[in-house]
Formats: structure tokens, sequence, C-alpha cells
């Protein structure tokens, strides 16, 4: 056998061109070999090491091929130091093999890398506090980075030239560079102005109308911030507008546990006016109107003794009115109702009469910022007000419809004739 062989090599080294063919099949027979033993057995061995451990059981650690790009490496390493052996190999090929080889081990490092940074960010935000500081931003600029660094050299590889030289040159580049990445360096301010100021977290309910966004941020990345709206649509906004546009930010509102209500009823003005006797009598028997009747009479009372004669004509005097009475009545409603935050502003005010009414408005905070609660609890406030006006004399405004044309019609109608 070692005779065969010997014939066999001596009768290669009589034809060079097989003898080349031969030893470059064996390398790459070799180079094939090296990466089957590699993935099949040291990254299963590796692979069951890790899952043994609490990291190795990750999902994005097992999924990501972090292990498997870097085993790539070792093929190429294979085919750039054995590529020197084969005999009669012309140096231009040598140093092209060379130079591919060592630019595809930088590609797969910086791709090994940037799966690094994905399974960091992953851990990072299953952390309690990773939404108040998100890190996606900073794990897309070193990203860039690694990648920008990784072209670099591997244009150095294939050229076979220093990477110093190239960088050189990049000072000439200096302003076409920052054009072309003109949206990733104002991207990558507005995310650090965002981060340390905390002007957005994930989570957050924000607003902003002239981009149709209304609802919560899902995630904060480099160049976009995602926004999934009440009708569940998602609305993608470039990160620098949160810090060039204005926007309404209601994590004010949620943690401070009450939100507010801002709504009037409008009243009808011909329907304002004095409580005759009999109207405060009834209105005496109201639980939450009892004590503010009985000072208003004796305030009244003091006040009209002074007037001795004047007090004669009633234009004179001071009377009870049915607005004020009603006024009063909402203001301890709203402080007795255990569904509004008695620890926040509360008003219960007039604003100007317009032409549909004089407004009365109510100025109070819920005690909860669930949306559905939020409703619930102001609905019921404005049936009950709504409900009682009657009690008091009073009637919402309404302008006239089809139905109370036809009635005054009705109402105004001539007799007919026998």
């Amino acid at each position: 056998m070692p005779q065969a062989l010997a014939t066999w090599l001596d009768w290669l080294q009589q034809h060079p061109e097989l003898l080349t063919l031969s030893a470059t099949a064996l390398l790459v027979l070799v180079a094939i070999l090296c990466n089957w033993i590699v993935k099949r057995i040291l990254v299963r061995g590796l692979y069951r090491v890790l899952n043994a451990t609490q990291f190795g059981q990750e999902a994005q650690i097992q999924h990501n091929g972090i292990i498997k790009r870097l085993a790539n490496i070792v093929p190429a390493l294979v085919l750039s130091s054995g590529v020197t052996l084969i005999p009669d190999l012309p140096d231009s090929a040598v140093s092209v093999v060379r130079n591919v080889c060592g630019a595809f081990i930088v590609l797969t490092i910086a791709l090994a890398l940037s799966a690094l940074l994905d399974i960091i960010n992953t851990l990072y935000q299953r952390r309690p506090e990773a939404h108040l500081r998100p890190i996606k931003g900073y794990m897309q600029v070193l990203k860039i980075l690694t990648f920008v660094i990784a072209t670099i050299l591997m244009v150095a590889t294939l050229i076979d030239r220093s990477p110093l030289i190239l960088l050189s040159g990049l000072g000439a580049m200096a302003a076409v560079l920052m054009l072309i990445f003109q949206d990733t360096l104002l991207s990558l301010v507005a995310s650090v102005q965002i981060s340390s100021s905390d002007i957005i977290r994930v989570g957050d309910w924000v607003e902003m109308p002239q981009l149709n966004a209304d609802g919560d941020v899902i995630d904060i990345a480099l160049h976009t911030v995602k926004v999934q709206n009440w009708d569940k649509t998602i609305t993608t906004i470039p990160t620098r507008r949160f810090i060039t546009d204005p926007f309404k930010n209601w994590r004010g509102m949620q943690e401070c546990g009450g939100r507010r209500i801002k709504r009037c009823l409008y009243l009808d003005q011909t329907s304002i006016g004095f409580l005759d006797q009999e109207a405060i009598a009834r209105l005496q028997g109201f639980k939450l109107l009892k004590q503010y009747l009985k000072s208003k009479h004796s305030e009244l009372l003091s006040w009209n003794s002074e007037l001795a004669d004047d007090s004669q004509e009633p234009a004179n005097t001071r009377r009870i009115t049915n607005i004020g009475t009603f006024r009063a009545y909402v203001e301890h409603y709203l402080r007795q109702h255990p569904a509004i935050h008695q620890e926040m502003t509360q008003l219960v005010r007039q604003l100007s009469p317009t032409a549909d009414g004089l407004p009365l408005e109510l100025y109070c905070f819920t005690n909860t910022t669930s949306w559905g609660r939020y409703e619930s609890i102001q609905s019921d406030i404005f049936d009950h007000m709504l409900a009682i006006l009657p009690e008091f004399n009073l009637r919402v405004f309404q302008h006239p419809s089809g139905a109370d044309m036809r009635e005054l019609g009705r109402s105004q109608a001539l007799p007919t004739l026998p």
C-alpha cells in the first residue's frame, strides 16, 4: 500500500496540473470535514452544556444562531492556511483566496456581534424597569458602527491594503456621509434626548393629532417610535418628531390616579329664576341641600333685615335662585360621590352665556384612570344631573326639532268653523 501511494505521488509530480487540482480538492474536502466536525460535534456539545444552564434555555439564545455563525470561521481558517500549501498555485490565486477568506471571517464576526446585541437587548427588556430606559436605539447604533467597521475591514482585506488608508480618505467624505446618514444622526440625538429627559416610555399613552397618532407606545427604536392607536392600527413616527413636534403624554394622568371630567350642561336661560317658599320647603327635603339652604336662609335674612323699609320692595332684597341652589347641589353631590377623587380639584362654575344657553361646567377627577370605568362614571353623573333638573324648575337648552315645530303648529292652529 505505501508503495502504491508513493508511485501515485510520483506520477502526480510528473503532472503538475493534476497535482494542483488534487491538492485543491483535498483542501476543500478537509474544510468541509472540519465544518461538519465543528457543527455536528463541537457546536452540539456546546449547546448541550448551555442548555444545562438558565442562560442557555433562553429561546433567543437557541434560535439566533450566534454559535453557528462563529463556527463558520473554522473552514475559512482552514482554506486560508491550507491554500499556501498547494503546489504550483499562482500567487494571485493564493492572495485572492486568503483575502476572500479574511473578508468572510470579518463578516461572520460582525453578524455574530449583531446577534449578541439582539440577545443583550432581549434580556434587558425582561427587567422590570426596562420600559423606563429602553436601550434598543443604542443597540441599533452599535450595530451600525459594527457593520461600518466590518465594511472597512472587508474592503481593506479584499484589496490587500491597510485599513488606515481607507480611514484617511473618509475625512474628505465626511460631508457626504453626514448627508447620507442625516436621518440616523438626527434620530440618535433624539433617542438620547428622549432617554435622558424621560419624554416617552413604552406603554405611555401619547397623542399627536398632526400625525393621526392616539394610543399606546409599543416600541421605541433608533429611527421610529410605534404607537398602537385605539382602533388597533399602528402609526410609525420618526423618533426626532417627538423632539421637534408638540405632543401630549398622558402618563401624568395615569400616575396621579385620577382622570379629569370637564363637561358643561347648557341650561335654558329662560328657566332661571327665584325660588318661592313652596319650592324652598320642598328642596329642604334633599339631604344634600339641608345645610346649604339653612346657612343661605340665615345669610339672606341678616342681609335683608338691614334694609329696613326698603325690604318691602322685592327687587331690593336678596333671594334664593334655582340655578344657585342647583349649583350647590351639584357641588355637594360631587363631594359625596364615591368615584370622585376628593384630593383633587372640584369646581362647578358658570361660563359666559352663549346662544346655546348658559354653560354650567363640572370640573373634577375620577378616582380611576381606566377608560371604560371613567366613561361610566361620567355618564352616571350627567344622567343624574339631567334627570334632576326639573326639580329645580330648570330646563336644558335644546335647538327646536321637527317634532317641536309640529307641536307648536298644532297648538296654534285656528279652530275650524262650524
